[in-house]
């Protein structure tokens, strides 16, 4: 073949498998030689590509092979990685080393943290972490494109910006002038500052002395100047090459001119916009920074097994057209628009795609020898597909990785940071010492216990803040809940000296990052030992806990403890922990980077929505999309452009499946833009049913047997003899829910760190009315003092909220029981409880406040934070609760209690019609549209309780679940009685 002059240009169509095609052409230009083949040199994007070209190469040959020396240009230390193969050997000078990148991060978060600080706009630490790394990206990106810092003084924006956009701008360039002084006393560079360095000198070293062996350049699609020009001095090597993926060589003239960049307008100043969002642009960029013209590149001569059919890539070209130029569509041949071996599955959600995506995969693996691999930039998708195959014990391997963040020993950090943080609050506390990597191995079971414990002690409203506040709080053993704390107290005395030195630190308030850090990982290794850093994400999070406590001090002077967890989730957040190799070997998942240059013969491209594929370009919080353009900064939009040629390199598989799903986990979704081009252009792709139709079969069972309304009937000499007043409308509304509590003793239990519920309410106003009535004897001058007092103790929230309105509801008891003692009516007693025997058992009940009236007779009187119960529910026989009070207290259950009970009232303390607070309600008034008789309610209320007890208690009846549903309306049984499996069933 004649050796061809100008530079050595190819690409390889998205329709063949790069790395295939790739191997195959060097095997045939240098194969005959071994040693010719070995000494050359492959120059690829990153390792992961390394890795590819490698398993290409040893598919092509078939037996053993000496291959070529692969370097990775974007390797952070590519002089050492590369070693004599780019090395010069001339005296140049040494290019310095490049500064640690969380060393940047942290100096440049002080820098922007103080700088915030000197224009009254103080920033915590956590966000100036989080805007440094902003601010290094955006550094980067000046350093990459070769943008001098100073160009940003040269702008001139005539209509100026927002004062927000200009703020950042001022900041953004005192930075920038605070930063080489920083790394002129490290004595280091940027990295990319560095790379571009080494690239350059590359470039000039081989310009000068040629290679004898040959140089490829594969895969590299970056347009940076400085890779621009090397891949131009490859390229004019005589025994260079330059191939890319994918470039579209039969792209219009007038579509591929359209893309840009274009020149400014000699009237305006201004450019016209590039399209940046198409899959082309970047590669033209490359192109023209390369001083090549698209015609100067040839088709790689090379192939393999793995092709798909060629005329596919037309119609992918044709899909991703620039829109102005998608008119045409109707008019191209049906050829051109034919996307043969591509199917389509939309599924409901994201738990469907996921299952669908598994089966695509675990059917590639019927035929032997096939590979399938699934590409998406939804890890959450990912994992879940991973799990899914796990169900067949197959395991797949995410090559994109975890974050730190989202593995056990990242999960174990930030929850104890954040429990420390917080004081040791009940929630965050129960989390981080349930953390399965707390105690783990011998012991767990024993320190699980303890836990559990700790956990039903601290339900209720949080107690008092610190390890001090649990103290006291598991201290108090009074009450219904004493002997849970009671049992509490020796596992808490266990696991408190484990948390007595953070939490000493963190109560210290601002100090040096690193002793925060210092004091995490001890009271880390307290918690956990050895263990936490045993795998590879615990060496990981180690190292980044090294790192933080060795560089943290470079970063804002002082680290309030409660920004530490949310800056370290962001630096986990960003730290993706890469699996060990060992899942099948047949089957893979990549993100979209990680994607670049793989095949299979199965490519499934999921989470095609908008948003998702492709995603939302990342803003910018330094520099204004104005003021990028004016720098010749990749717009944000770029990023939508490189997803699009992802998926155009992916759509080049022999076998294709895109899905998404109709909605994710909050609201529906939008197709991606990617997916109804595609649609569009074809006229509609084949839809792969079959895989759905698996995908809903699955999980669903081959009959549905819903179970019928419970109705547990126990023996009547199992039931129970003894009953509060409290329970009798459970028992006659839910007799399920009475028999679940009372005879199988399932009691619900309080949410941890609740906020203060009626029921705790009502339980504080009735404690704070019965100390006043026994110790102040009513006085209505000492009811306010007893509330606030109360009060103090409260959560300051609730406090906030309920203050107000429980004082006026205080002052107008006070007020109303001094009018009452005025008419001759007194308070014989309050808080105490009796019982009586009637219909064969024990009818037990505790009244709050019983008095006398002037006429000698009794006032039975309920203290209700909400509102009373209903006068409907009084006449449905139900609410009878002060009718039985009064039934006790007439058959003389209640001590030093004589009489007849006259008056059964309600003082309520929530809003009266008024507008107040506070009123009295009564069942007998006679004022109502439908009283009962206050000389009949005790015997309505008795006759209601022996039919009761007659059919559930001494009877046979069946606890049959929700009986009257209208007044069962707590849903503390729901779930055991399986309420909505029958329920619109038995009532339809």
């Amino acid at each position: 073949m004649a050796e061809r002059r100008g530079p050595h240009l190819y690409t390889i169509p998205s329709y063949r498998a790069f790395a295939d095609a790739l191997a195959d052409g060097l095997l045939r230009r240098y194969g005959k030689d071994q040693m010719t083949l070995a000494r050359g040199v492959i120059l690829l994007p990153n390792n992961r590509a390394i890795r590819t070209i490698s398993d290409a190469f040893v598919r092509a040959s078939g037996n053993g092979l000496l291959l070529p020396r692969p370097v990775a240009i974007g390797d952070p230390e590519l002089d050492e990685s590369a070693g004599p193969f780019i090395d010069p050997v001339d005296d140049a000078e040494p290019i310095p080393p490049a500064v640690d990148p969380l060393q940047r991060r942290m100096i440049l978060a002080r820098l922007v943290a103080e700088e915030r600080q000197r224009s009254g706009e103080p920033v915590d630490a956590a966000e100036a972490v989080r805007l440094a790394g902003e601010l290094a990206r955006t550094l980067d990106q000046l350093l990459v494109e070769e943008v001098p810092p100073h160009a940003l003084r040269q702008i001139e924006l005539t209509d100026g910006l927002s004062q927000h956009w200009e703020a950042s701008l001022r900041l953004f360039e005192i930075v920038l002038d605070r930063w080489p002084k920083e790394l002129e006393r490290l004595g280091r560079i940027d990295l990319a500052e560095r790379r571009r360095r080494l690239l350059d000198r590359v470039a000039r070293h081989w310009k000068a002395n040629p290679p004898a062996a040959f140089v490829c350049a594969a895969g590299i699609t970056g347009s940076a100047p400085a890779v621009a020009r090397m891949l131009r001095t490859v390229a004019d090597l005589p025994t260079g090459m330059v191939v890319l993926p994918g470039l579209a060589t039969n792209m219009p003239d007038d579509q591929w001119d359209a893309l840009g960049p274009h020149p400014k307008d000699s009237v305006t100043g201004r450019r016209k916009r590039s399209i940046e969002t198409h899959p082309q642009f970047h590669l033209k960029l490359l192109l023209d920074r390369m001083s090549v013209a698209r015609g100067e590149v040839r088709t790689w001569r090379g192939g393999s097994e793995h092709d798909a059919d060629p005329p596919r890539s037309r119609a992918i070209a044709n899909a991703l057209a620039p829109p102005e130029f998608t008119r045409g569509w109707t008019d191209l041949p049906s050829s051109e628009r034919r996307l043969s071996g591509v199917s389509v599955l939309e599924l409901a959600g994201p738990g469907d795609e996921a299952q669908a995506v598994a089966i695509a995969l675990r059917q590639a693996l019927e035929t032997p020898e096939r590979t399938a691999a699934l590409v998406t930039p939804d890890r959450a998708l990912a994992r879940r597909v991973a799990a899914h195959c796990a169900r067949w014990n197959i395991a797949v391997d995410d090559s994109a990785g975890q974050p730190l963040s989202m593995l056990p020993p990242g999960t174990f950090l930030l929850a104890l940071a954040e429990a420390a943080a917080q004081h040791f609050a009940p929630l965050p506390l129960l989390g981080l010492l349930k953390h399965p990597l707390v105690r783990a191995g011998e012991g767990r079971t024993e320190w699980l216990g303890g836990v559990r414990l700790i956990d039903l002690a601290l339900r209720g409203p949080r107690p008092a803040m610190g390890l001090s506040g649990i103290d006291a709080h598991l201290a108090d053993q009074e009450g219904r809940t004493g002997a849970v704390r009671r049992a509490a107290l020796a596992p808490w005395e266990a696991a408190r000296p484990l948390l007595e030195p953070i939490a000493a630190t963190f109560a210290a308030g601002p100090q040096p990052m690193s002793s925060l850090i210092a004091a995490m990982r001890e009271a880390a290794e307290a918690l956990c030992g050895e263990m936490l850093w045993s795998r590879p994400d615990g060496r990981q999070g180690a190292q980044l806990l090294d790192a933080l406590e060795r560089e943290g001090d470079r970063g804002p002077a002082l680290v309030d403890p409660a920004s530490l967890g949310p800056m370290l989730r962001t630096l986990m957040d960003e730290s993706a922990v890469r699996p060990q190799q060992g899942g099948h070997p047949r089957l893979a998942i990549y993100g979209l980077l990680e994607a670049q240059l793989q095949t299979a013969d199965v490519m499934v491209l999921a989470g095609l929505n908008e948003g998702v594929w492709p995603g939302l370009p990342s803003p910018d919080p330094w520099l204004a999309p104005r003021i990028r353009s004016e720098l010749n900064l990749p717009g944000l939009e770029r990023r939508i452009g490189l997803s699009a040629h992802d998926l155009a390199n992916a759509l080049g598989g022999q076998q294709v499946l895109l899905t998404r799903a109709r909605r994710d986990a909050s609201a529906p979704t939008i197709a991606s833009r990617f997916w109804l081009r595609l649609e569009a252009l074809s006229g509609g792709l084949s839809r792969a049913t079959d895989i759905g139709d698996w995908a809903m079969a699955l999980d669903r069972p081959e009959t549905f047997d819903p179970v019928d309304r419970p109705a547990p009937c126990p023996p009547v000499a199992d039931r129970p003899t003894k009953l509060s007043v409290t329970e009798v409308d459970r028992l006659k509304a839910d007799p399920f829910a009475f028999y679940a509590r009372r005879m199988l003793g399932l009691s619900p239990l309080d949410a941890v760190d609740a906020d203060p519920s009626a029921a705790w309410r009502g339980t504080e106003v009735h404690r704070v009315l019965e100390i006043w009535a026994r110790e102040d004897q009513c006085d209505p001058t000492r009811l306010r003092d007893r509330a606030l007092a109360m009060l103090k103790d409260a959560h300051p929230m609730m406090r906030a909220l309920w203050q107000p309105r429980l004082m006026e509801a205080i002052d107008w008891i006070a007020a109303q029981l001094a009018a009452q003692a005025a008419t001759g009516r007194s308070v014989i007693d309050v808080e105490k409880r009796g019982e009586i025997a009637i219909a064969g058992v024990t009818l037990s009940g505790t009244y709050d406040r019983i008095d006398r009236l002037p006429d000698g007779g009794l006032a039975i009187v309920d203290y209700k934070t909400g509102k009373p119960p209903s006068p409907r529910a009084v006449r449905a026989g139900f609410s009878l609760q002060l009718g039985l009070l009064g039934l006790i207290a007439e058959r003389g259950g209640f001590a030093n209690v004589d009489g007849t009970a006259r008056a059964f009232e309600y003082w309520s303390l929530s809003r009266n019609v008024q507008g107040g607070f506070g009123y009295i309600d009564s069942p007998v008034d006679p004022k109502k549209k439908e009283p009962v008789p206050a000389e009949d309610f005790v015997a309505i209320a008795a006759e209601n309780f022996t039919e009761a007890c007659a059919r559930w208690l001494t009877g046979a009846e069946p606890f049959t679940a929700k009986l009257n549903p209208e007044y069962a309306n707590y849903p503390d049984y729901d779930q055991l009685m399986r309420r909505d499996e029958w329920y619109g069933r038995e009532r339809g």
